[in-house]
């Protein structure tokens, strides 16, 4: 009884102060002013730069064609045979430049994974993926070789302007977004830092200059 009574008072305290909120302190430092400015750099530099300091791998492309090429010396290059990739519709784009490569339905077994992306945030060098694609929740955390397909309209600078985006594109935010920088990484044992833990050990990021339509 009397726990329920506490919890009664402790809710009335709440909705009492609910009534007459708090001024904000100090409303002078509130500003629409963005907190980080972009810099005189392109926001392919700046993805790259982040991007490759967070030991990403960055391949920049200036068209599809040299994508497929790039892609497939990468493939050959490691003796990936088995890729996964639920990215049906990019794929089949692709047969036309003569990349078909060897898939697998087995995500836990294969060697590498593609997929595409939301957005990518030039000022953290981050990947946006979302639930709302294709490769949905899994494929970018538990393949051990990520490769993230983007175009250069799917640049932006920061977070907010890629959540600015998602707005814009839909009615309601997916239910997971996800924000991937670099390959994963933990320093919880002996302050050692180990990649590729609890998620992808390595990170590809193909930028392909593509003007929108």
């Amino acid at each position: 009884m009397e726990s329920k009574l506490a919890r009664a008072n402790i809710l009335h305290k709440i909705t009492e102060a609910l009534k007459n909120p708090v001024a904000m302190p100090f409303p002078e430092q509130i500003s629409d002013r963005p907190v980080f400015i972009p810099n005189e750099n392109e926001l392919a530099i700046e993805f790259a730069e982040k991007f490759t300091s967070l030991l990403g791998k960055f391949v920049y492309c200036e068209n599809e064609s040299e994508l497929v090429n790039k892609l497939a010396q990468l493939i050959h290059a490691h003796k990936w045979d088995k890729i996964y990739s639920v990215e049906s519709g990019w794929l089949d784009d692709m047969k036309e430049y003569s990349f078909d490569p060897v898939t697998t339905d087995d995500l836990a077994a294969c060697d590498a994974s593609i997929t595409l992306c939301e957005h990518l945030i030039a000022r953290t060098g981050t990947i946006v993926l979302s639930s709302q694609q294709l490769s949905g929740r899994t494929t970018s955390v538990y393949a051990p070789i990520h490769i993230c397909i983007a175009y250069t309209h799917q640049l932006v600078f920061d977070i907010s302007d890629s959540l600015t985006q998602f707005k814009k594109e839909m009615d309601t935010l997916p239910s997971m977004i996800s924000f991937a920088t670099g390959p994963s990484r933990t320093a919880d044992i002996e302050k050692t830092l180990v990649v590729g833990v609890h998620g992808p050990k390595e990170v590809y990021c193909f930028l392909v200059e593509k003007l929108l339509d």
